[in-house]
């Protein structure tokens, strides 16, 4: 039987992924802070192009809300390191060649273009709580306003978990 994504209130799916920095991020080593994780097709293409320069422009505010922010895509690291120098983009990237987390969260299926279907990366993003559970999800993201959305829904699920 097929896996199911994680829904609100799920634990997290776990992961290690190698990331731009030379290093590996692992989600339990994140525990104690909010992890914003988006799941994007390929590097230097308009609308990953777009989500990654928005998240970058807005790292400052989700830092301030104690959330750290991942990008990951099936594109190599030398990939991720040419997409984040031609785009001055300071959100830390990991590579999932493999898709194993990529299908963990279900960022992966059918998906349909001009008339024609293939399977790829389903534009998802994951707001995952400091205990480690998936607090809110988008899945099929539309690029514009996204981030923005996600910084907003931040900022509630981070007010109402303060004491």
């Amino acid at each position: 039987m097929k896996d199911m994504p994680p829904e609100v209130g799920d634990p997290a799916p776990k992961f290690c992924l190698p990331s731009v920095d030379g290093g590996e991020v692992c989600l339990d080593s994140l525990r104690g802070r909010w992890v914003v994780l988006y799941f994007y097709p390929k590097d230097n293409t308009s609308g990953c192009t777009r989500e990654a320069v928005d998240f970058t422009c807005m790292l400052d505010e989700f830092n301030r809300l104690g959330a750290v922010v991942l990008g990951v895509s099936p594109d190599s690291l030398e990939s991720h390191r040419r997409f984040m120098a031609k785009h001055g983009l300071k959100v830390k990237l990991l590579s999932d060649p493999e898709k194993k987390v990529i299908k963990a969260y279900g960022a992966w299926g059918l998906k349909r273009i001009g008339g024609r279907n293939y399977e790829g990366v389903i534009r998802s993003t994951f707001i995952i709580d400091p205990e480690g559970r998936v607090a809110y999800a988008w899945r099929g993201v539309k690029v514009k306003g996204h981030v923005e959305e996600v910084l907003r829904k931040l900022g509630e699920l981070v007010e109402r978990a303060s004491p």
